[in-house]
């Protein structure tokens, strides 16, 4: 098969780094010697990423990698080829990457050289390892569960079985001598699967009526491919049809497939979750939660990668319809807090002040815009001074306490900033005579009516339960369980015990900003169960319970709708958005 056209591909970091960056250097398969000359593949597995080299060479003798993504059926030929220049015995090529997570695929790479002659090393077949590496004894691992239904074939039972760690093996039973068992695995949610077909396939022994494969990760963090699907194939020995089970993803815990399925659509080139900057603060928030609350630190490399990247000033269009001015800040002030409370996340997470010094960064720019000549005081939600709401002056409040929580006792900046702010959100209005939060304020400055989104509600009861901490004043805490029984006893907001956002219902969508509301209250509601004895937890374990039972596919892709509902007209949607959503529903429910 012959090369064709190379695009650079970009994931930590982008085709033709120099080698003398790598953080590692391996050497995966064996040189090759052609007409004296060395050709060797080294590999960065840190890096993701590998180089060739030629020795013992003469002038013009030339070197470079091929890159396949198809397990080395069809390759980018040529890649960073380089000729041994007057006076050397050998050269090297740049770097090129082993993985492409923004497009979900995994390479295989080999050494090439011309040396009056063109010889290749072996292509690179890199095991994916995690707990275990790609090809263990599913005996080794504990748990054995069973995602998806089983496949029949002529009597045959072909079976699809996960562990704990999330390796899966395939099973074929009630079969005859020379039937078949393999598993296929896709990094792309089963669109295609190159890198993956028939792992592990096995024919069952003489005497026997089944057999299994070996087992074979669903993730692999070493290339930052989260979320991999795999299914269990058999074909019967008389005839040439087969069957498969549907695609799956593993399930042992329940909080732990939906991160991977959220991870799953994070780029680490840009370092964000694609086309939403507000939604990918939150998202990052939750991810950060689920490592705070279960100890799986997997994404840890994720918190850093997105602050380094993102800090940058960004044109519009870039991250955001408006340009970022920088450390995350835009003409959108609750854009900018949202960001500010995912750094003080982060802070909690690893201890790092610096993540805690942006958030003092951003919340000193916000605090620019709170105007006591309007309403007697509050946040404006733009730089043009539009609009006094809910979502910005509850993210205040929340962000400022949070702060001096942090900084400790011996601030008192931020402390009577957050007393003064909740103060005048308790009283401005925002909050509506049946203790629900809608949207805004009027010009002049009364309650204007507005939806009540779960979002609103949930910051408001956040922003009480940190002044709380900050103050001991127990009427905050009081607030707080007003807003909060107040959502969950409301039409509005719950239907049949299960959260719902008004356009939620079957006959409308809800836009990227709504998918994303519920699992700001889901946050904020645990924050408040926990500070209560677990006033709330039995509200948590519904949620959850219909989330995991009824709104997720074989993918552990998480929808809008909590109850699992749709129509034709308005199906029930699934992305990152709504992804992070229900990860923080089930996260409330422990």
């Amino acid at each position: 098969m012959a090369p064709h056209a190379a695009g650079a591909v970009c994931a930590v970091y982008c085709d033709t780094r120099d080698p003398s960056l790598a953080r590692q250097e391996t050497f995966p398969v064996a040189n090759r010697i052609v007409n004296g000359r060395r050709i060797e593949l080294h590999v960065s597995d840190t890096d993701g990423m590998a180089w060739a080299s030629i020795d013992d060479g003469q002038v013009n003798d030339s070197v470079w990698l091929d890159r396949s993504w198809d397990g080395g059926t069809t390759w980018d030929g040529l890649l960073g080829k380089a000729s041994i220049p007057s006076t050397w015995t050998g050269t090297r090529t740049l770097m090129y990457n082993l993985y492409d997570p923004t497009n979900h695929r995994r390479a295989v790479l080999r050494a090439c050289g011309d040396a009056q002659g063109v010889a290749c090393t072996d292509w690179a077949h890199t095991a994916v390892c995690a707990q275990r590496c790609d090809g263990a004894d599913p005996g080794t691992g504990t748990g054995d569960l069973r995602p998806v239904p089983d496949a029949t074939l002529s009597g045959r039972t072909i079976a699809l079985h996960m562990d704990d760690s999330g390796m899966a093996w395939a099973t074929i039973a009630g079969g005859t001598a020379g039937d078949e068992v393999w598993l296929d695995r896709s990094w792309d949610s089963g669109a295609s699967w190159p890198d993956g077909s028939s792992k592990g396939r096995t024919s069952v022994p003489s005497g026997a009526s089944g057999t299994r494969t070996t087992a074979f990760n669903t993730s692999d963090p070493l290339g930052k491919l989260y979320g991999g699907a795999v299914r269990a194939c058999g074909r019967a020995v008389e005839g040439q049809n087969g069957s498969c089970t549907s695609w799956a993803r593993p399930t042992a815990s329940h909080a732990a497939a939906a991160a991977d399925a959220l991870m799953y659509s994070y780029d680490p080139n840009t370092a964000y979750w694609p086309s939403s900057w507000w939604n990918s603060a939150v998202a990052l928030s939750t991810v950060i939660d689920y490592m705070r609350q279960t100890g799986d630190t997997r994404y840890l490399w994720v918190v850093d990668r997105t602050f380094q990247v993102n800090k940058a000033a960004f044109p519009a269009g870039a991250r955001s319809s408006d340009p970022i001015d920088g450390d995350f800040i835009s003409r959108a002030t609750d854009d900018a807090e949202w960001w500010a409370l995912a750094w003080v996340d982060a802070y909690d997470l690893t201890g790092n002040r610096t993540y805690l010094d942006e958030a003092v960064t951003i919340a000193t720019y916000v605090n620019g815009l709170w105007d006591t000549g309007s309403c007697g005081g509050g946040v404006w939600w733009d730089r043009e001074r539009t609009y006094k709401n809910a979502v910005t002056n509850g993210l205040y409040v929340r962000l400022t306490a949070e702060l001096h929580n942090r900084l400790g006792s011996g601030d008192t900046l931020w402390l009577g900033r957050a007393t003064t702010s909740w103060n005048w959100f308790r009283n401005s209005g925002l909050i509506n005579a049946s203790g629900l939060v809608n949207d805004g304020l009027t010009s002049g400055c009364a309650n204007n009516g507005q939806t009540v989104w779960s979002y609103n509600q949930g910051l408001a009861i956040g922003a009480a339960v940190e002044v709380w901490r900050a103050t001991g004043d127990s009427t905050a805490l009081t607030t707080a369980r007003r807003l909060a029984d107040a959502a969950v006893a409301a039409p509005s907001l719950v239907t049949s015990g299960l959260l719902t956002e008004t356009c939620d219902s079957l006959t409308a969508a809800c836009d990227d900003n709504a998918k994303q509301f519920k699992g700001v209250f889901m946050r904020y509601l645990q924050d408040l169960s926990g500070a209560t004895g677990g006033a709330y937890t039995g509200f948590a374990a519904t949620q959850a319970a219909s989330i995991w039972s009824a709104d997720r596919d074989s993918l552990n892709r998480l929808g809008e709708r909590w109850s699992g509902q749709g129509t034709s007209d308005h199906p029930n949607v699934r992305d990152w958005r709504t992804q992070a959503s229900a990860l923080s529903a089930l996260l409330a429910a422990g």
